[in-house]
């Protein structure tokens, strides 16, 4: 930093854009967490740390197409307006001042939301989603709108009206989806944080692909209200971080009852900061050997291996274990899908991306019986699931069983019948369970691309994962490495078929 204190260096923010967005002080490098300790010490603004992250976003979201929607004027004025507010001695939190990205499937007012789809590329919400208004009214700014699979449909984030999203630690990788522009966004330091959508795993396969951490609370615990449905069954919405601390500041705003929106469920407010802080030396450990262990990579295998090796040095036990078995049910509950997008499809299908008009015409020919069959599986899952973890508290897992495939090979699958290989169906099973499961790094394949341990529980058991995610991110240094992400760094040209 040349000498200068931290304060000194954010004054001098208005230097170059390229020197502000690669100097190790930068505002930017900061998580949740220190960011707000400083904007409530007065040492940084609002507006220095906005300034700092939209530097970043004009330099390297042309090469991640992490943003669709990237709101620079709104948000400096917000910052603004948030720094005016603690001069005059109002201070709202931890989330006071610090810039928030929000998947663009997630309803704001007077900002288009678009789900990645032409179909709405010039939608405009009256109203925000629940959770938007919640973080807005905690102090949050909110910096943008991120890419996604269109209608949150895939686990790749490649097939987007707005074109696919890189991963910041290699940009011929995809970075994970749904969510993959919120990871991507969190892992190049784009914002301090964000919010996802997860249905199958979409908050937990791109905090996994892209090294940071990504959290899915139990069904109904956060609000969906105001954010477009994929299947409603199954959707929650959820935090991706820098660390395990960040996850849990952004839980205590996001969860609480809604009482019109039917997936909400009432649960007495919890502090998950301080429920992270428990000691973790007496929970029994679960390992889901099958199928969550099967078709392993073998350096996922490694990595996970060694995380249990750590992990069991601060539990009381770790043990093998076996949950209940379960059907397809998420692809039972296709109806649903189909349900909210009817009345577009019939009329508009040509405005559909190739993926989404292939799933689409499929769940149309849907039988209600095999529907009320799943719904009536998952239901009974759901009321049953708590009792597989008598004998132990928490289970761990390899978020993802394979490394992601370039964005070239997305593409191409997503334009082909060709049916998918079981990438994410360990995140399915404890969505269709309804219960918590948090991704957090814990290594790297010999390529240098991060690795994703994934801890998970019964209902409402979200200050336990917390815990021990912390606990495990304590005991190892992978949340601290960061991709090499230069502006020379060359984005590879898609074949012309595929752009």
């Amino acid at each position: 930093m040349h000498g200068l204190t931290r304060r000194e260096f954010a004054i001098t923010l208005g230097a170059v854009a390229l020197a502000r967005a690669e100097t190790p002080g930068n505002p930017a490098a900061l998580n949740l967490a220190e960011a707000a300790a400083q904007i409530r010490s007065r040492s940084l603004t609002s507006t220095q740390l906005v300034k700092a992250f939209l530097d970043r976003i004009e330099i390297y979201n042309p090469k991640l197409n992490a943003f669709i929607t990237v709101l620079r004027a709104d948000a400096l004025a917000k910052a603004r307006e948030l720094d005016a507010e603690q001069a005059a001695g109002r201070f709202r939190g931890p989330l006071h001042g610090i810039p928030i990205a929000l998947k663009d499937n997630i309803d704001t007012a007077g900002v288009r939301t678009t789900a990645a789809s032409a179909l709405f590329d010039d939608r405009v919400p009256s109203q925000d989603a629940v959770v938007t208004e919640r973080l807005k009214n905690a102090g949050a700014v909110l910096i943008g709108k991120t890419n996604l699979n269109e209608f949150a449909l895939g686990g790749t984030s490649a097939t987007s009206y707005y074109g696919p999203v890189r991963n910041p630690w290699n940009l011929d990788r995809n970075p994970g989806g749904s969510s993959g522009g919120s990871a991507a966004a969190v892992a190049a330091e784009l914002c301090t944080a964000a919010i996802g959508t997860d249905t199958t795993g979409s908050v937990r396969i791109p905090a996994c692909n892209c090294g940071v951490v990504g959290l899915k609370p139990t069904y109904g615990l956060a609000p969906i209200r105001g954010i477009v449905p994929l299947t409603f069954s199954l959707d929650s919405c959820g935090p991706i971080t820098r660390t395990v601390q960040d996850a849990a500041l952004l839980m205590n705003v996001l969860a609480g009852y809604d009482k019109l929106d039917i997936s909400s469920v009432q649960h007495p407010a919890e502090d998950y900061l301080a429920g992270m802080k428990q000691d973790v030396a007496g929970l029994r450990i679960g390992i889901p050997r099958a199928p969550f262990f099967d078709m392993l990579d073998p350096d996922i295998a490694a990595a996970m291996d060694e995380a249990i090796r750590v992990i069991s040095k601060s539990v009381k036990s770790v043990k093998d274990v076996t949950l209940p078995a379960m059907n397809n049910v998420a692809m039972g509950l296709g109806g649903e899908l189909y349900a909210y997008h009817e009345q577009y499809y019939t009329q508009y299908a040509a405005r559909y991306q190739l993926r989404a008009r292939h799933i689409l015409r499929d769940r149309a020919n849907q039988k209600a019986a095999d529907y009320i069959r799943a719904r009536w599986e998952m239901e009974l899952l759901r009321r049953t699931i708590d009792d597989a973890f008598a004998d132990f508290d928490l289970v761990v897992f390899p978020t993802r069983r394979q490394p992601p495939r370039t964005v070239e090979a997305a593409l191409k699958l997503d334009e082909s019948d060709t049916p998918r290989d079981p990438e994410s169906d360990s995140n399915a099973y404890f969505s269709v369970c309804g219960i918590p499961g948090i991704s957090i790094p814990c290594g790297f394949t010999s390529a240098g691309l991060p690795i994703g341990l994934e801890i998970a529980g019964p209902h409402f058991s979200e200050s336990k994962i917390l815990a021990l995610a912390q606990g495990y991110e304590r005991a190892t240094d992978w949340h601290k490495r960061k991709p090499k992400l230069t502006p020379e760094t060359p984005v590879p040209p898609l074949t012309p078929a595929s752009q």
